[in-house]
């Protein structure tokens, strides 16, 4: 995930989606045409804002541990919009994926989050 804000702490930052990496090497990586369609907020009173891509939520989160590098992360599931976005839209397997991410590192710039037991990473 890109951070046009270029804020390395994650309150009050803001990142736009670029790929997600399965740890399933037969699938691959799904890069994203269009990151301003896919962006994660991390607001204030441990709460967070989505865009997936024409569908909108909120949530909250906590973090752990943290070192220079990342930490620990939670996501509680989203409430989100239910709007039929167009094919081929990646609003569902995300939304899905959200209560699922369990860390995170930042480096150069780049936030990544890692989903439970090696299911891959967003970037």
């Amino acid at each position: 995930m890109r951070n046009p804000t270029h804020q390395a702490a994650l309150l009050g930052s803001r990142w736009e989606l670029l790929s997600f990496q399965y740890s399933d090497d037969a699938i691959g990586t799904t890069r994203v045409d269009d990151p301003k369609q896919y962006m994660i907020e991390f607001l204030g009173n441990r709460r967070y804002a989505t865009r997936l891509n024409c569908n909108r939520g909120m949530g909250s989160w906590t973090q752990g541990d943290r070192s220079a590098a990342g930490g620990s992360l939670s996501l509680g599931q989203a409430a989100m919009t239910r709007a039929m976005c167009p094919a081929g839209s990646l609003d569902t397997k995300i939304a899905a994926d959200l209560g699922r991410i369990r860390s995170f590192t930042i480096r150069d710039n780049m936030l990544n989050l890692a989903l439970e037991a090696d299911g891959g990473i967003y970037s």
